[in-house]
């Protein structure tokens, strides 16, 4: 009796530690689980692009581009008129940007009406959509840092490196200065571009030289924009960009025959002195100004976001690198846009 209650002890000890070792493995896999939720723990980027009709394909170019090549939680708001809504949405839910996450976002024309001067020279350059950078603060509600991008980018590095960019103390932006990177320099000079605020501002006039500004102070590209919300509504930027446009609309102190753009130009003198640097590589630019200046390939391989500012676009004839923009178009489903090349 002895032996046998002696051979059930051991057993049962047995079978006890046999489902402990057992267990381990899963208790430990379980806690892994728990620990890591990485969709829950990761901060989400928000990334601001306009879908403009006639050229939502750079849209959707630029959107595809930064998805591609990041692991990031990137969340694109989509801002565009109440007529081009429909189309881009049903751009991204008919392709294999389908997987994206994307709010579309309605932009009131209205709140324009009487702040832009009428600019016969270029036109285009007077759509609603450009000063959407304007308004960052009432279109994006619940975010601390965001990311505005013009349409006529791509981003060839990850997204997640440009929203780590530093905005010192008090600065509600971050931009590129046109002065940062020498390799532009010699592009700039060949073409023409302005890189100053003389190119930017008409000092003949008082308004402008009371500003205290030196014309030759070097200007910065609004094109690409790192953005903290709370401080921009701190400062109250938009009413200061704001009332720059309603006095350049009485005073003409500014006009896109010079600097090529009339959302620059207040920005310019809102901002002046108080915003941070971006990386120079992830904002290289002109790549528009000309049909026929270029960069090295080597340079642009290097580069982690390229802009085609100026009147030559990727997706129009004739226009430059546009193997590089074309690497990360979309076509339209619907087949409404179409690239424009000299064969089509």
């Amino acid at each position: 009796v002895n032996q046998i209650l002696l051979l059930l002890l051991v057993l049962t000890v047995c079978a006890i530690l046999y489902n402990k070792v057992r267990q381990v493995p899963l208790a430990l896999k379980n806690e892994t689980v728990d620990l890591e939720s990485p969709e829950e723990m990761e901060e989400e980027i928000p990334v601001v692009i306009c879908a403009a009709a006639g050229r939502m394909g750079a849209a959707v170019a630029a959107i595809s581009s930064i998805y591609s090549n990041t692991e990031a939680n990137v969340l694109f708001y989509i801002v565009g008129l109440k007529t081009t809504i429909p189309h881009i949405r049903k751009w991204i839910e008919n392709s294999k940007l389908k997987e994206i996450k994307f709010k579309v976002v309605e932009f009131n024309p209205m709140v324009l009406k009487g702040k832009i001067r009428q600019d016969a020279s270029r036109p285009e350059l007077l759509q609603p959509l450009n000063f959407v950078r304007f308004y960052l603060p009432l279109l994006i509600q619940k975010h601390e840092k965001v990311i505005y991008l013009d349409d006529d980018v791509i981003v060839q590095g990850d997204i997640q490196e440009l929203y780590d960019t530093k905005l010192a103390p008090g600065h509600a932006a971050a931009f590129s200065d046109d002065c940062d990177l020498p390799s532009t320099h010699e592009m700039i000079r060949s073409v023409g571009m302005q890189n100053t605020y003389m190119g930017f501002l008409d000092y003949r006039k008082q308004a402008i030289r009371d500003l205290g500004i030196s014309p030759s102070t070097c200007s910065f590209n609004p094109g690409v924009i790192v953005a903290n919300i709370t401080e921009w509504k701190h400062q109250r930027i938009t009413k200061q960009l704001e009332k720059w446009m309603q006095r350049n609309v009485e005073e003409n102190l500014y006009s896109s025959t010079l600097g090529g753009g009339v959302a620059t130009s207040p920005m310019l003198i809102v901002f002046h002195g108080k915003y941070s640097s971006i990386n120079p590589m992830w904002h290289i630019r002109h790549l528009g100004w000309s049909p026929d200046a270029r960069y090295s390939e080597q340079f642009l391989q290097e580069a982690k976001l390229l802009h085609w500012n100026g009147r030559y676009k990727p997706w129009d004839y004739p226009s430059v690198h546009t193997d590089l923009w074309e690497n990360w178009f979309i076509p339209d489903p619907s087949g409404k846009f179409k690239l424009t090349r000299p064969d089509s």
